[in-house]
């Protein structure tokens, strides 16, 4: 089976137990599991220092694991982008492996892109995904085994019934995004892939949707939006409305903003994000995108 690398590049892990189930799940389907030195490392509400995280990224990339995983996301890439090891980290990729993790690693994922253009993935982390006390979702899981054997070339999913006459042709593509926070966090920067004719897929957790409206208008007023040939938009959860306050203002509400400002397809429903239920995707990689009726269809290829 694989060699799995955990580190943790973000924010320190408070949740013990569920790393340590994380640990033993995967253990027990077999793969071989290595422990970063410095995983539970904390240093405030980091997973150590800059410096720590740093050697931790660099002896991830020199482990010659199959995937090297994070234990959770959170916060604190963006600070240490300009000392990134790029040259490890794509030699790594090179030889075959697999950078995984979400929402604080969106930074890696862009940076590493921008500065290289190797492919990295957005998928699971070990203490969300892998360490729930009930077994990971089926979905997610077959996913990663799928990642691991080589053998995800594409995935699909279901549309509302409000976009099921939506149809939807995109060809060889780049494929990039992630956390909507982090990757705004980073427009101006070396560390924002200057994409066009790209799928930009996009997921956030514990934001208003009026926060994420102001944060797609930024995308759209800096003209990132209409470079693009579709945007995805995966799970945006874990937010309060204030009913007394928004009075009708929701979600929904954002994204038919969103279709009115760009001409690119705006298509729901991807499960991507802070939720059990989520794919993987390779960030950087060329993919044709097919959406009929409420069947959505995204295919990559072998990487």
């Amino acid at each position: 089976m694989a060699h799995i690398y955990i580190f943790s590049p973000s924010s320190a892990v408070r949740d013990k137990a569920a790393f340590r189930r994380g640990l033993k799940r995967l253990q027990a389907q077999g793969h071989e599991v290595e422990v970063d030195e410095a995983a539970l490392s904390s240093h405030m509400r980091f997973a150590g220092d800059d410096a720590t995280r740093l050697a931790a990224i660099g002896r991830a990339a020199a482990s010659g694991a199959n995937v090297a995983l994070i234990s959770r996301g959170g916060y604190g890439l963006t600070r240490i982008l300009p000392a990134l090891p790029y040259k490890v980290i794509a030699k790594a990729i090179d030889g075959g492996m697999q950078f995984v993790g979400l929402s604080d690693f969106t930074a890696f994922n862009q940076a590493v892109y921008a500065k290289t253009g190797c492919i990295t993935w957005q998928g699971p982390a070990l203490g969300e995904d892998f360490g729930p006390e009930q077994e990971p979702d089926d979905i997610m899981q077959a996913c990663f085994d799928d990642l691991l054997l080589e053998q995800g070339e594409g995935t699909g999913w279901q549309l509302p019934k409000l976009e099921a006459e939506r149809r939807v042709r995109v060809k060889d593509a780049p494929l990039w995004g992630g956390n909507l926070s982090v990757l705004v966090s980073l427009l101006g920067t070396p560390y924002f892939p200057q994409i066009k004719g790209g799928v930009l897929f996009l997921e956030d957790v514990g934001v208003h949707p009026y926060q994420i409206e102001r944060m797609l208008t930024q995308l759209v007023h800096a003209g990132v939006l209409a470079q693009q040939k579709a945007v995805l938009i995966g799970q945006f959860t874990r937010y309060k409305l204030v009913p007394t306050h928004d009075k009708g203002f929701k979600l929904a509400t954002v994204f038919e903003w969103l279709r009115s400002q760009i001409k690119a397809p705006v298509l729901t429903g991807l499960p991507m994000g802070h939720v059990a239920t989520k794919v993987l995707l390779p960030v950087g990689a060329k993919v044709d995108l097919v959406a009929e009726g409420r069947d959505a269809l995204m295919v990559w290829g072998h990487i």
